[in-house]
């Protein structure tokens, strides 16, 4: 199809997916049940984190989290003890990077929180920037085996889970999925996070020629999308995950 039509089939596939009933069976239900910003911000990086796989086996892994967690998140971070997580296994994320993502947390919420955290003093930065100044300085304060856990984009690493959080913080939640608790980062710098399900899409349509599921796909990715919509073109990932992972397009 030409690029008029393949805009209008996105956006009104963007529309039809981005509804309320979207959350149901998506890990981000598990972040809908906080409504204090840090509260807000610290599930969701962490259900971020957690979230590859099947999204029942991440909703289960992500409930059990939200018990170690409690009502108030924040509290519990800026609590915490080291090792006082207890056990927590899901796939290759176990109790012990668990306890290192929460110390790091800690030590963030100690100076300041986690939006601040993604800022760099680049000017323009791109999202590739802001990825990379949060990895700075969230990883010292992880043990090694916990570093896979954390993207590296310049490694090229196309950083699905932090790129998946940042929409969920950034974007605006007038369709009441995304939380646009952020307004640091510009809704326009946003990218896909790049899966299996966005990148066949993607491929399908034209979109995307590069094979590989990594930064610069994304950069590709992004650079198509922000034609049809240089405002807003993470809301495609709604579109691109929908006709994969439900219509099997």
């Amino acid at each position: 199809m030409n690029e008029v039509a393949l805009k209008e089939f996105l956006d009104y596939k963007a529309h039809y997916y981005e509804q309320a009933s979207f959350i149901e069976s998506d890990p981000i239900s598990l972040v809908h049940q906080f409504h204090k910003k840090q509260d807000i911000e610290i599930v969701g990086f962490l259900i971020a984190t957690i979230s590859w796989g099947q999204r029942k086996s991440i909703i289960q892994s992500g409930k059990k989290l939200l018990k170690i967690l409690g009502s108030e998140p924040l509290q519990y971070v800026l609590n915490y003890n080291d090792g006082d997580c207890g056990s927590f296994v899901h796939r290759t994320f176990n109790q012990i990077d668990l306890n290192g993502f929460l110390m790091a947390l800690k030590a963030i919420y100690q100076h300041e929180d986690l939006e601040l955290a993604f800022m760099t003093s680049m000017q323009n930065p791109t999202l590739y920037h802001h990825i990379s100044a949060f990895r700075e300085r969230f990883i010292p304060y992880l043990e090694k085996r916990s570093l896979k856990h954390v993207a590296n984009p310049n490694k090229g690493s196309s950083a699905k889970r932090l790129i998946m959080f940042l929409r969920w913080m950034v974007r605006s939640n007038k369709n009441g999925v995304d939380f646009g608790i952020w307004d640091s980062i510009p809704q326009g710098r946003l990218m896909i996070p790049l899966d299996v399900h966005t990148g066949n899409i993607a491929r399908k349509l034209g979109l995307l020629h590069r094979k590989q599921n990594d930064w610069k796909a994304n950069e590709e990715l992004v650079f198509k999308l922000r034609k049809m919509d240089p405002t807003d073109p993470a809301k495609y990932d709604f579109a691109l995950f929908g006709l994969g992972a439900i219509e099997k397009f």
